[in-house]
Formats: structure tokens, sequence, C-alpha cells
């Protein structure tokens, strides 16, 4: 697929998406979002896109969306919910609302899914779960020959408030370090990831699951995440003690229930600790997606030294 393609993207006003979408317009390609109201962003790089108003669950603003559109950015989903079931109704059936509208029109060439390397084990949460189940009905509604499925590790970055707590827990004298000292955990900063979901679009569907990383497939320990974090904030001498992983159980069981109880969707939960205590979220090198021209993106270093940067000028740090 050539530049200058019209793109139908969702999630486009979240922390990946916005720079997805200034990726996209470097490369020349028309971009329609759906958004729930008029997005206000200056982060797009003058993009002024068409903006289709509406949601996953209104199947005639899908249908709007990708109407004459030559390929679709699925990045919308829910990272935290009150219940599984209601990951499973905005990742799964979301998914399968937009897949069922692509398949119906004829321009579409190109769907790429993002979702989740959390996907691998459907066990470890409902999070987990929603995300492999997005896949799957993404590949029924549309068949292969017009899919390509990614699944992005933990994405860093400007703007990101997820990774903003290793920041915080670095900038402390004592450093709590969760889960295995043999836990590998792979990273990508978020301007590589929107390049290389940018660089997807203009090939043909892979019809596969693939991942991305930066230039560390394998991961890093846990240690590793918190020295660059800690050296990033300008944390000489952090003091590491280990957490040990049944408190880690406890505290997600207690707080997850209490914000069930409140009506409440909260990160911090049973099956986000499970997630969090996995000890192998590297990625192999058979299902890892390079770019075409080498590219890994910033060191981690350098990543979290520039992201700490951004952190601290917005106040968030």
């Amino acid at each position: 697929m050539s530049a200058g393609l019209t793109v139908a993207v969702t999630g486009a006003t979240g922390f990946l998406g916005r720079h997805v979408v200034a990726a996209l317009a470097t490369r020349g390609h028309a971009v329609r979002l759906l958004a729930r109201r008029e997005p206000l962003d200056g982060s797009w790089g003058g993009l002024v896109p068409e903006v289709v108003l509406g949601s996953l669950s209104d199947r005639a603003s899908l249908a709007r969306l990708v109407d004459g559109a030559d390929a679709v950015l699925h990045l919308a989903g829910a990272i935290k919910a009150r219940h599984d079931a209601e990951f499973l109704t905005v990742n799964r059936d979301g998914s399968r609302a937009l897949a069922e509208a692509a398949a119906a029109t004829a321009s579409i060439r190109h769907f790429v899914h993002v979702s989740s390397l959390a996907a691998r084990h459907p066990e470890l949460s409902g999070y987990a779960a929603s995300k492999r189940a997005s896949e799957d009905v993404v590949f029924a509604a549309l068949g292969r020959d017009r899919v390509s499925v990614i699944r992005p590790p933990a994405i860093y970055g400007p703007g990101d408030r997820e990774t903003l707590v290793f920041f915080q827990l670095a900038s402390r004298r004592h450093v709590p370090l969760p889960g295995s000292a043999r836990a590998r955990i792979s990273l990508i900063h978020v301007h590589e990831a929107a390049r290389l979901l940018a660089d997807c679009l203009s090939e043909a569907p892979s019809g596969q699951v693939q991942a991305i990383a930066d230039g560390k497939a394998d991961g890093y320990g846990w240690r590793e995440i918190l020295d660059a974090a800690a050296d990033a904030v300008g944390n000489r001498a952090p003091r590491y003690f280990s957490v040990p992983g049944g408190l880690l159980r406890g505290i997600g069981g207690s707080v997850g229930a209490l914000a069930s109880f409140f009506g409440q969707s909260g990160m911090v939960n049973a099956g986000k600790i499970r997630e969090l205590l996995h000890e192998d979220w590297s990625v192999p090198e058979e299902q890892l997606r390079r770019s075409p021209d080498g590219g890994t993106g910033p060191a981690l270093s350098a990543g979290f030294a520039a992201t700490a940067v951004w952190y601290r000028q917005a106040g968030w740090l």
C-alpha cells in the first residue's frame, strides 16, 4: 500500500493514538478518527483530521468511519474496568463491531488491530482475556488476508500516566522491586511504537499476530528498569528492597475489591498483579516485527531521561 491513504483510526485521542496520528500525518495520510466529542489536540503535527462522532458501540458511526477508507488502525480499548465483563464489552465486542463494519466495506484493504502483549496469557487477567478475544473476533470477521495484529509491550514516553509510577517509585530513597529477579519485561518508546504502526499500514497485511519491542526484545529485569528510572530522575544512590509476591497479590485483591464495591475502575487489581508478577514478558524473535530500516528507537536510558524531562515540564514529577 502506498502513501496518501485514508486511514480510519480509533483511539486517536489516547496516549499512543496522539503519537500515531502525528506519524501518519508525516507520511501524507489522511486521517479520519472516531471520537465521542470534537478533540482539541495540538500534538498532531498540524494535521486537521476528519472527525466522526460516535463510539465502538454505535454501528452507524462505525459505518461512517470506514466508508471509503483504505485502511483501519484500531487502537481503542479499555485498560481498566470495574469487572471482567466490561473489558469484554469494550475490547472484544467493540473490536467485533468495527471489524464487521470494515468487512462490509470493499475499500478497506488492511485492518491493523493493536492488541497487547498481555493477550499471550489470557488466563492472567480479565484484561488479557479480553485482548485475546479481540484478536479472535477480528480474524473471524475479516479473515487473515486483510488483517495484521500487533501486540505492543509496555509503552512509555511523553504523556504516559501508566509508566509514570516507575519514575515516582525511583525518586524515593528506598525503591521497591516487584516480582522475581528472573522476570523479563519488554518495553518500547511511544515514538518507535507509533512509527512501527504507521509503517505497518504501508505494507500488505501479515495475516499474523506479531509483537513489537525496542532493541532489547528479550526484555529488562526490574532492577534494570528502576535503575534507568532512578538515573533519569537524578536519584544516584537508590536503595532497593524486594516486595514479596504474596503481599502484592493481597494488595491487588483488596484494592480491586474496594474499587468494584464503589462502582469504580482501577488499574490495581488481582489480575493486574498477576500480570505484574508474570516472569516472561519478553518477545520471541520469531514473533518480533522489526522496522524495515532496522531502527529500534532510543535506548532505555535515553528514552527514560527524555521522558523524565517531559514529566517535569508537565508538572507530573
